[in-house]
């Protein structure tokens, strides 16, 4: 459905499946930051049950994932995890440093089936994927099509984060065109510490906001 802020005119285009139904909810414009408030109940929004070909097409898809899961070393309570997604040593000396300086521990995959699992397996504040990690592309890529296919609710607690030379630094259109919390251009990862501070402190400010509507209706 297309979303029209009222402040700024900008229209937004949510898919159906990411609105919880039967309550209302606040969004944030990316552009202004205003909040437009959205009533599903109004909409009658109801989910698509899938087919019996797609039931068929994700088992295929996802199965096997958890076999080549390798167990996490030990991590203290209240540690975040972030799984860095990125195979240049060059991104990652600037990547990793800035996590641990936010209180993440950096976990790393080689390969996007590995990750997979990982994310399977292990509840994960942050991924990193950079374009062209494992040799493919952001469009289309297996992980993020993952992740876009879990619940809401368990996809709202991962920040998801995207490196590519096509994008603009915290261009909050184009994360939000690729269902992720935030997009870098690798020629910003020196200052990674800053941008990943500003962003995550939006967003944790946005899912206050969200929460807090979820009480007001009885659904948190």
């Amino acid at each position: 459905m297309d979303i029209t802020c009222s402040a700024c005119g900008t229209t937004l285009h949510v898919p159906d499946e990411k609105l919880p139904t039967n309550q209302a909810v606040n969004i944030t414009c990316p552009k202004c930051k205003g909040k437009i408030r959205v009533d599903a109940r109004e909409l009658n929004l109801t989910p698509a049950a899938p087919t019996k070909e797609e039931k068929t097409e994700e088992k295929e898809l996802w199965s096997g994932y958890e076999e080549d899961a390798t167990p996490l070393e030990f991590v203290e309570e209240g540690v975040k995890l972030a799984l860095v997604l990125d195979a240049d040593n060059l991104r990652i000396s600037e990547i990793n440093p800035a996590l641990e300086e936010l209180g993440y521990k950096a976990i790393k995959s080689l390969s996007t089936h590995e990750a997979i699992s990982k994310i399977r397996l292990h509840p994960f504040d942050m991924i990193i994927l950079s374009d062209g990690f494992d040799g493919k592309g952001l469009d289309g890529n297996p992980i993020t099509n993952y992740l876009n296919h879990l619940s809401i609710s368990v996809r709202r607690k991962i920040y998801l984060v995207l490196i590519s030379e096509r994008f603009k630094t915290m261009d909050n259109m184009m994360a939000f065109a690729m269902s992720a919390n935030l997009v870098v251009n690798p020629e910003d990862l020196p200052n990674m510490r800053l941008i990943l501070k500003k962003g995550t402190s939006e967003n944790e400010k946005f899912y206050k906001v969200f929460m807090d509507t979820l009480k007001e209706v009885g659904k948190e």
